[in-house]
């Protein structure tokens, strides 16, 4: 699944040139003089006040009040993959730009972190794809790759396996056309994971680390919990879950029109995908349930400046770090 159709979702910041300091978590630009706001492209880390949240949730109502029939959102559910096909057809692996900031903001995908020991149901299972890795990583919706690529050339492990899954049967073949692929360290994969009986080609236990980039937000909210539970069976015992993904009142969010509010916080986008907005207590709520210990739920709120046209663009992602 992508992460967005509008290429300022994610932070890409370019790597740091040799000599100078690498960019700290979460940005380190801060706006402490409002006049000062056009400066620069982006300031990290800004505060709301009353009014912007009271603006939000207005907007967010009048979505609402206009949601669509509920015929018409069981049509986007049965035609999801169909409309993510349709959607990598059209971008290929031109969309998307390389994640620069996963080894800032997750330092858990480097390399030099120790693998957690296999438990004996997986040392006893039948043969799978990686079950001689020291260490495996699966990310979860990886559209064309641009998350599974860098970890596999930052790490170079030949005991690594990474696994990829994407419920578009058109984005995992664009990912084995990729001239980086190497069954031997990435094994990717068809998968709807919302699907109680779709197949996953390891067992249970058997995973360091799961990546969520921009992932869980593309599903059902009727679904999610019932993801993270699934997901959460496949880690080690202190194993984790990466998440980050959009927060409440997203300008992706404040700037939908009438007719494409699903449910609340849901929304269809104009070519059939789907996109929920996210609250920290809705995160928490869902992933301790998973049975997942909270070290991480940060909002992170970015302000993004159009300096020629003087226009303020507020966004909101939320970022996550659980241990089974």
């Amino acid at each position: 699944m992508a992460e967005s159709q509008t290429t300022d979702t994610g932070r890409e910041s370019p790597k740091p040139e040799e000599g100078e300091e690498k960019r700290p978590q979460f940005g380190g630009r801060f706006l402490t003089n409002p006049e000062d706001v056009f400066q620069h492209n982006a300031w990290d880390n800004i505060e709301w006040d009353e009014e912007q949240e009271v603006t939000a949730r207005k907007k967010t109502q009048e979505q609402l009040n206009s949601a669509l029939s509920t015929e018409k959102q069981e049509e986007y559910e049965e035609l999801a993959d169909e409309y993510w096909n349709k959607f990598y057809q059209i971008h290929q692996n031109r969309f998307f730009k390389d994640r620069h900031w996963l080894f800032t903001e997750f330092p858990e995908l480097g390399p030099d972190v120790k693998p957690n020991e296999d438990v004996k149901s997986v040392v006893d299972s039948p043969a799978f794809p990686g079950q001689g890795a020291k260490r495996r990583i699966l990310e979860v919706g990886c559209g064309v790759g641009n998350t599974v690529f860098p970890i596999l050339q930052t790490n170079n492990d030949p005991e690594l396996m990474v696994y990829c899954c994407d419920f578009s049967s058109t984005a995992v073949q664009l990912v084995k056309e990729h001239p980086d692929y190497n069954p031997d360290t990435c094994h990717a994969f068809v998968c709807d994971v919302t699907d109680d009986k779709a197949e996953i080609p390891f067992p249970d236990q058997s995973l360091d680390i799961i990546i969520l980039i921009f992932v869980l937000s593309a599903i059902s909210p009727e679904k999610m919990q019932y993801v993270l539970n699934r997901l959460a069976q496949l880690l080690k015992p202190g194993g984790k879950i990466l998440f980050r993904d959009y927060g409440r009142y997203d300008l992706a969010q404040l700037r939908f029109k009438k007719g494409h509010c699903l449910s609340e916080n849901f929304y269809v986008r104009g070519d059939g995908t789907r996109v929920y907005f996210f609250t920290q207590e809705e995160l928490r709520d869902m992933l301790t349930k998973a049975g997942l210990t909270e070290e991480q739920n940060h909002i992170d709120r970015r302000l993004q400046v159009n300096r020629g046209r003087q226009l303020k663009m507020y966004r909101v992602w939320i970022q996550c770090k659980y241990r089974k």
